[in-house]
């Protein structure tokens, strides 16, 4: 079939809007018609060259939508299913996957790197030529061939874009709360960055009674943001991590027991660090450039028993998690839709970036 479909056609290159060919769904595939997606800072990340990704790729790794084909062998959603899509399938053989750690199936991450599905081939081409997969989904076209494992069946009364952001920001931000970290309530929290990820996780610690939750960015609206969807104090960048951990220090009476970084900034995670208390964890899932390097104090580890955790995607089990998210979101305490701030059309997927880098955007989403 004929689509749509923004493609990146080389690190640092442009971005274009080309008309595609993709190919039916093969064995335990399926064939989504696309209703909306998000942008992610993480796309941008393979525009700069900050992941490595196979081109030219179609972008895109935060869609819902419709089912309209099934591959042989498909037994978990049928035509017609609303499905939310998530960028980590599974194998369910690997070390991995029996120790009940999807998101770190040994067997995703090599195929995920060839940029084609699950066999490490393409279903996109463009003129006979093939055009790679991001993230085995490529959110940002009309249609996406995925394999079964990436289709999360939702209820239809679930808005598209809502369900399109659980697939990344709010399921990464959140479930380094609930999942990575642990949070409960009273626990006090901090979280670094204050985009689309860093306030999911500022939404997920105030829904489990988090308290103090302080928000800390370089940016005084999206501190006016998170103070919106619940965090009680917010500290603005002060220019170093042992000054803003500092000011975290003071603004929580001595320290947090959890400080989320989502910026992917070195210094940010230093911060974070230092911001922690006795036996407190600077959780990571902001993603660096290859090259990054931070600089810990060592004695402070052991003596004060700190710790780091490290969360991709936010140790998430996309079949348990979603559904109940989605949840959270039906009963008013995760409010996902007010992390929307712009709709555009998949022609203004660039635009979309623009948006995301000035700081006027929380989240945008295309409308497909």
């Amino acid at each position: 079939m004929r689509i749509r479909g923004v493609v990146l056609e080389q690190t640092g290159g442009p971005l274009t809007v080309s008309e595609l060919d993709l190919e039916p769904p093969r064995r335990e595939e399926v064939l989504v018609r696309l209703r909306a997606s998000g942008v992610c800072h993480s796309d941008w990340n393979a525009v700069d060259g900050t992941s490595e990704t196979v081109c030219p790729a179609v972008l895109g790794h935060e869609g819902a939508g419709v089912v309209e084909e099934v591959g042989e062998g498909v037994t978990r959603v049928g035509v017609g299913d609303h499905v939310a899509l998530s960028w980590t399938p599974w194998c369910g053989t690997c070390e991995e996957c029996a120790r009940d750690l999807p998101q770190l199936c040994s067997t995703v991450w090599p195929a995920m790197g060839t940029g084609g599905l699950m066999d490490g081939t393409p279903r996109l081409s463009r003129n006979g030529e093939p055009i790679h997969h991001y993230s085995f989904l490529s959110t940002f076209a009309d249609a996406c061939v995925v394999p079964e494992r990436s289709c999360i069946p939702i209820d239809e009364d679930v808005p598209f874009e809502v369900a399109a952001l659980v697939g990344c920001a709010v399921s990464t931000g959140a479930g380094a709360v609930w999942r990575t970290a642990g949070v409960q309530a009273r626990d006090r929290v901090a979280v670094f960055g204050c985009g689309g990820v860093g306030l999911s996780a500022v939404m997920a610690a105030v829904a489990v009674g988090a308290e103090p939750v302080i928000a800390v960015d370089a940016a005084p609206q999206k501190l006016d943001s998170a103070r919106s969807l619940g965090a009680t104090e917010g500290v603005e960048w002060q220019g170093s991590p042992e000054a803003t951990a500092e000011a975290v220090r003071e603004a929580s009476g001595g320290g947090v027991d959890y400080a989320v970084e989502a910026t992917g900034r070195p210094e940010a995670m230093e911060a974070a660090f230092l911001s922690t208390r006795t036996r407190g964890a600077a959780v990571l899932i902001g993603i660096p450039r290859a090259d990054a390097v931070i600089s810990l104090p060592a004695t402070s580890i052991p003596r004060m028993e700190r710790r780091v955790l490290g969360s991709i995607y936010g140790s998430t089990m996309a079949e348990r998690d979603f559904p109940e998210t989605l949840d959270l979101f039906r009963q008013g305490r995760l409010p996902i839709d007010r992390l929307i701030s712009h709709r555009l059309p998949l022609e203004e997927a660039e635009h979309g970036f623009e948006l995301m880098h000035s700081g006027d955007a929380l989240r945008v989403v295309l409308e497909l």
